[in-house]
């Protein structure tokens, strides 16, 4: 039996954010929780970050004829944005006070909106951000335990978050839009937005974690564990980790210093600073020689990462061997 929206007078808009890309095995399923919320009023925003594959021509096919309660609305980006300025221009577009993360490789359940809206209300609009627990989908489609995350009520402020990250994905949870209009956009680059908003929320209001599995979250994606054939895509992989560190690194003293933790941000962030600075630096287009000195001269960075990605930059012709004996015992 299809879900009964849920209706009340003057409640809140919500809007559910579904971000797309080369997910066209997938993304239907994604589209149809999205459109089964019990919840109303509520916008589905489907946006996908320029696909190479069918993931675009499935999704226009998955909301052609739809007719329920909910507004609709398909966007497709000219050119891949990444995760972090998709978001940020997605949430940009929509309208609702409370914004749902939603990616087109898990399933919403029906009630996800409904029960993370109630529980926001309840609280008197208090929270920045819902967190709730997810259930394990494999590839095949198959639901395994619950995935529980870090209760976020017992954290108050800075002191709190910078002792004990807390462990969050992204997936399942919902943003109240003052995060983007006190704190701005989100860097591009960054590919794993969960604690920046986090720590937004924390920072302005609060978190809060509400404990129902309402997201199905597929194996797979930045999560999964990946096997390299060469050292030069274990080399494009370090690089792209350091722009996504980079980033969020900026992001969390650029958030930071709008609420006054600027100087405690700094200290915190200081040696994965140092580090991403370093790694930066010894993969950029700089002569021999100069990258030679920074191995000699960065003296907060520990030797043994200085050395790796020393060798990483200059040489990663010498781990071949390693690559090819690893790949082919792992076959």
């Amino acid at each position: 039996m299809p879900a009964t929206p849920h209706r009340e007078p003057a409640a809140p808009l919500a809007s559910l954010m579904l971000i797309t890309f080369n997910q066209q095995h997938s993304v239907a399923d994604a589209i149809r929780g999205a459109l089964s919320q019990t919840w109303t009023p509520l916008e589905v925003l489907i946006s996908d970050d320029a696909s190479t594959d069918d993931t675009f021509a499935i999704a226009e096919k998955c909301v052609s004829g739809y007719d329920g309660p909910h507004t609709v609305r398909l966007f497709r980006n000219e050119t891949n944005l990444g995760i972090s300025a998709h978001l940020s221009a997605l949430a940009a577009r929509a309208s609702g006070q409370l914004l749902f993360v939603a990616a087109g490789d898990d399933i919403s359940m029906p009630q996800r909106c409904e029960r993370v809206m109630n529980a926001w209300i309840e609280s008197g609009k208090r929270y920045g951000l819902i967190a709730t627990d997810l259930q394990d989908l494999d590839a095949a489609g198959n639901v395994h335990d619950i995935l529980t995350v870090t209760d976020l009520s017992g954290y108050q402020g800075f002191d709190d978050w910078s002792r004990s990250r807390p462990h969050v994905v992204g997936a399942a949870h919902a943003w109240a839009r003052r995060l983007f209009t006190e704190f701005g956009p989100m860097e591009p680059g960054i590919y794993g937005e969960d604690q920046i908003m986090v720590f937004r929320a924390i920072m302005s209001g609060g978190a809060f974690t509400l404990r129902e599995p309402l997201v199905q979250y597929r194996r797979g994606g930045l999560s999964r564990k990946r096997r390299w054939r060469t050292p030069g895509e274990f080399v494009a992989r370090i690089k792209l980790a350091n722009v996504n560190g980079t980033g969020e690194t900026r992001q969390l003293q650029r958030d930071a210093n709008r609420v006054g933790a600027g100087d405690k941000m700094r200290a915190l962030l200081a040696k994965k600073a140092a580090r991403e600075e370093y790694v930066a630096a010894v993969f950029s287009n700089q002569p021999l020689s100069r990258k030679l000195a920074m191995l000699v001269g960065a003296a907060n960075v520990s030797a043994g990462f200085r050395i790796r990605m020393f060798v990483y930059a200059t040489c990663p012709w010498l781990l071949s061997p390693f690559f090819f004996i690893k790949w082919h015992l792992r076959a």
